[in-house]
């Protein structure tokens, strides 16, 4: 400690003797001891203590000098401290966006400062603030709900960053506990219209990758499908996947099963709503027509005129399943809004 705050020593007995206050040097030594201080991981109340007891050994005791010498200390140790914090924000944004676009250099190395083993099984969960938040979400919202998540399951278990707009946790894949815990934060913190994704558990780093991919998928496919439930599981959604990789396929289905409702008077989008509300039901009209907040009469009156525009029926189960998928890769092509080959 006496080589750190020689300098302090100096500047307090100069001062004593002439009575001059410390200048721009003096005070600037003071600084850079204080950023010493903090790179060596001494304790702040240490260093104040230490200080505090040279300046006893000053007779007469220079007050304004040593009020200066300490706040020139105190400024020096929390510039380093902020300096270290940027460093290990950009380190931790940088290490977060290798992670999830798979550049592996050094990974498992700077995964362990990190705390995440990745030779084991994780999964990610991707939480999305509502479309109308605006400003995207805040490092601190982010920051609060690691330390949260650190505080129950610990530090080598979870890391929470900030991505592409999004808020990613990334965590053991048997801990489903924490991506729980993380969507309960999400719940707390962001405004109403909130979603969560999340991607299945994968080994290793590029499982990190696929389950971040799967996460973000969800929400988007819980979009395109108007899926009203703010936690979409990606293991839930993985039919979706399937009809879309064959999109000649889906168009042809889309196109035989759904184009007859394009005659209908008022366009196909309330019959197509009927359909999803009838489907979500389990093919109970009643509660159907509370979802669409109009009589059970209209539900059924809407049934029959696509059973005969299409000739399909949702009381025959075959029937009803190629109504269903072809609703579905409707919602999927965002037909009838945008025309098919």
């Amino acid at each position: 400690m006496d080589e750190l705050l020689g300098g302090h020593l100096r500047t307090l007995r100069e001062a004593a003797a002439t009575g001059r206050p410390p200048g721009r040097a003096e005070l600037d030594d003071c600084r850079a001891a204080g950023v010493l201080a903090a790179e060596r991981g001494v304790p702040v109340r240490a260093l104040v203590e230490a200080a505090l007891a040279m300046a006893e050994s000053v007779t007469p005791a220079p007050l304004s000098a040593l009020r200066r010498t300490v706040s020139a200390l105190m400024e020096g140790y929390e510039d380093a401290q902020r300096s270290a914090l940027r460093q290990e924000e950009a380190a931790r944004r940088e290490f977060v966006d290798d992670l999830l676009q798979g550049r592996v250099h050094r990974l498992a190395e700077r995964a362990e400062h990190f705390g995440l083993r990745l030779a084991e099984t994780y999964a990610v969960a991707v939480a999305r603030a509502a479309a109308d938040a605006g400003g995207g979400i805040a490092e601190g919202t982010a920051r609060r709900i690691e330390d949260a998540l650190i505080a129950r399951f610990g530090s080598q278990n979870v890391l929470v960053a900030v991505r592409d707009g999004t808020l990613v946790c990334v965590a053991p894949g048997g801990l489903a506990a924490a991506t729980g815990e993380f969507t309960h934060h999400v719940r707390r913190l962001f405004a109403p219209g909130w979603r969560v994704g999340l991607g299945r558990a994968h080994r290793g780093p590029g499982g990190v990758v696929a389950s971040y991919r799967e996460g973000a998928n969800a929400i988007e496919l819980g979009d395109r499908l108007g899926l009203r439930a703010p936690v979409l599981k990606a293991a839930d959604l993985l039919v979706f996947p399937v009809l879309l990789r064959d999109r000649a396929a889906i168009e042809d289905l889309v196109t035989t099963v759904l184009s007859p409702l394009l005659e209908a008077r008022g366009g196909p989008e309330p019959l197509l709503a009927t359909l999803e509300a009838v489907f979500a039901s389990q093919g109970n009209q009643t509660a159907a027509a509370r979802r669409l907040g109009v009589s059970t009469r209209a539900v059924t009156y809407r049934l029959e005129r696509i059973r005969r525009l299409t000739g399909f029926s949702p009381d025959d189960p075959t029937q009803r399943f190629t109504l269903e998928t072809a609703v579905l890769g409707a919602r999927l092509l965002d037909w009838p809004a945008q025309s098919l080959s």
